[in-house]
């Protein structure tokens, strides 16, 4: 190649062919034309269809760790509220469960008190209605604590009974409260009758401290058998006649004793009783006794 000639011509690896303004005129036009030939025949529909079937699974690989982590945070807030929603559950079956006890319970002392009402208008009895408040502290007694007292009209000796039978017997009648004790206190006694052949008794709380009470000064031979009622007999004037008392659970004849060992099972709610009926005693109404016109008595050794 002469000398002359270098630098005269551009070398091939400088080219640059058309200018940029051209180049973004060229690419514009282009762009607008498959536009409007998209937009209105549709040519790059089938493009696009094959695109998205090759970019699909590269949309789901960058998708994934933020599928990942909305599943892992609706785990854990899900979790978090079936744990509530089991607490809440928790805590109604629990207000509930209470609430159906209260009201079995109401319904229980409903009827029972139903029943003691229904006793003292089919028998006529003067009654009044306490509530035992607490048990006594002596360990070595029976005794329960009413919430009726003097000021109410109870006195010591009114029988005590709810809507089975006796319950005991009003001990000391202080003026706001009164002490009522059981007929299974070892120091009380009861007259007794028995509905199936009329033998006559007096039923003790048991020495020894159960909730039984004891058939004492029956002759061996006496006629008396296991599943018999007793009833009170009304001669002590104190406790009206014909209520329950006692039901005869056990019989033991012994040869070395002249009297029947007799337990019997109280009829009454003795242990757990809350509603009472407090009767008025029946020595009030029953007549004075005739008066007896002494005679004068003759001096030993003197003669008429």
């Amino acid at each position: 190649m002469p000398l002359g000639t270098i630098g005269q011509e551009t070398p091939p690896f400088f080219r640059q062919g058309l200018s940029a303004p051209a180049k973004l005129a060229l690419c514009s036009i282009l762009a607008l034309l498959l536009m409007v030939s998209d937009l209105r025949w549709g040519i790059t529909q089938p493009l696009r269809a094959v695109l998205s079937v090759f970019l699909y699974p590269l949309q789901l690989l960058a998708l994934a760790p933020i599928q990942g982590v909305r599943k892992t945070a609706d785990f854990f807030t899900s979790r978090d509220s079936v744990q509530r929603e089991a607490a809440l559950a928790r805590e109604k079956a629990l207000v509930q469960s209470a609430k159906a006890l209260q009201v079995d319970q109401l319904l229980h002392e409903n009827q029972r008190l139903r029943a003691m009402l229904d006793i003292r208008e089919r028998r006529g009895l003067s009654a009044r209605g306490a509530q035992v408040i607490y048990m006594a502290a002596d360990p070595y007694s029976r005794k329960l604590i009413l919430d009726q007292g003097a000021l109410q009209g109870l006195s010591a000796g009114s029988p005590v009974m709810d809507e089975l039978g006796i319950v005991g017997q009003i001990t000391r009648a202080h003026p706001f409260v009164s002490e009522l004790t059981l007929i299974t206190d070892r120091d009380h006694a009861i007259p007794i009758l028995n509905t199936r052949n009329g033998l006559r008794g007096v039923a003790y709380g048991d020495s020894e401290g159960s909730d039984m009470l004891e058939l004492r000064y029956l002759a061996t031979n006496a006629d008396i058998q296991e599943g018999d009622l007793l009833s009170t007999s009304g001669i002590d004037g104190v406790f009206p006649p014909g209520l329950p008392v006692a039901r005869v659970v056990k019989v033991e004849r012994r040869s070395e004793s002249i009297f029947a060992r007799i337990l019997c099972q109280p009829i009454a709610l003795t242990q757990g009783v809350r509603h009472v009926m407090v009767i008025s005693p029946t020595g009030a109404a029953l007549p004075d006794r005739p008066s007896v016109e002494s005679e004068p008595l003759v001096k030993r050794g003197t003669r008429k």
